[in-house]
């Protein structure tokens, strides 16, 4: 079978194409350019790669046709952050291909208001991309459900793992706070600490993939979270990475409007993205559906993630 993976050099595409590969499917990787995958691995050699700057083939209508001439089984959108971009794939493709998944995100909820929050909860979407990410759900589940096309929507939490950083415990993406907390040094946090953020580690992205497209009947006409199996509360997610260190968190608290000057404009509106979403998902459907079981925990994704950046950003200390 031949799947073409739209981005697969990404976080996930590091960890998918080699599970495809070893699963004996043919693939061909598409990107703007020729980018290493965060990891190697020997499954790379047997990849088609092809470059297709996107933006300028949408600019000129010809993406989806482009894709449709690779004669694909299976596309894996990785890539696609606006309604246009998703009409355009799925329109060209419409009747010849098998499955088409698309990699969302947990933000398609906006504001968290029941939790652990269910796919089948209300859209709430605020902000730019998941506004853009839940219009392109809506609009495939429907042409799902109206002709037929085979759409499987993934939504992952946080993305982590090896060779970038990830979303740090002031929910944003500052590594010093990991070796602040490593030395015992007072690492300050919005509000009272309890907004909540919910990792994944890429390998277990990659795994749901994987496993959608191995459960057909139960994945088409359906969208998933993907995500570890607990959120985190800022503080508590601060107080492990000590503990994980052997030190004791030193953690003040600042009301919002006085925590945003301490950080620089970029990292505020990171943190406010995140504590104002305060993602924290079930996944019980795809476990169900999809058999998902996540390998990680959110602490063991963000511990790997951390180990692979000690020698890059001089953080302090060797964790067991």
């Amino acid at each position: 079978m031949r799947v073409v993976i739209i981005g697969g050099t990404g976080r996930v595409g590091t960890f998918l194409v080699p599970r495809l590969v070893m699963d004996g499917y043919e693939v061909i990787c598409v990107s703007r350019q020729k980018s290493k995958p965060y990891r190697s691995h020997s499954a790379w050699k047997f990849v088609t790669n092809v470059a297709i700057d996107r933006t300028k083939a949408e600019e000129k209508h010809l993406f989806g046709k482009q894709i449709a001439e690779l004669n694909p089984d299976v596309i894996i959108d990785m890539i696609c952050f606006t309604l246009g971009s998703a009409k355009c794939l799925a329109e060209a493709l419409m009747g010849q291909i098998q499955h088409f998944l698309h990699c969302g995100t947990l933000w398609v909820h906006g504001h968290s208001e029941r939790v652990p929050t269910r796919e089948s909860q209300p859209r709430n979407p605020f902000g730019e991309y998941g506004i853009q990410k839940a219009a392109i759900e809506s609009y495939l589940l429907s042409l799902s459900r109206r002709k037929g096309f085979p759409a499987t929507i993934l939504h992952p939490g946080h993305i982590t793992g090896p060779g970038w950083v990830p979303i740090n415990p002031a929910g944003n993406l500052d590594p010093g706070i990991f070796n602040r907390l490593a030395e015992g040094k007072e690492v300050v946090l919005p509000n009272i600490g309890m907004e909540t953020v919910h990792h994944v580690h890429a390998d277990d992205v990659a795994q749901a993939f994987v496993n959608a497209m191995d459960n057909w009947n139960q994945a088409v006409g359906e969208s998933f979270h993907v995500a570890s199996e607990q959120a985190l509360t800022l503080r508590g997610y601060a107080r492990a990475m000590a503990a994980w260190r052997g030190q004791e968190a030193n953690l003040r608290f600042l009301p919002w409007e006085e925590w945003k000057k301490t950080v620089s404009r970029e990292e505020a509106d990171l943190t406010w993205d995140h504590i104002a979403h305060s993602t924290n998902a079930s996944i019980e459907k795809a476990k169900e559906h999809l058999k998902y079981q996540p390998r990680y925990n959110s602490l063991q994704a963000v511990r790997e993630s951390v180990k692979g950046l000690l020698s890059e950003y001089e953080l302090k200390g060797r964790p067991s």
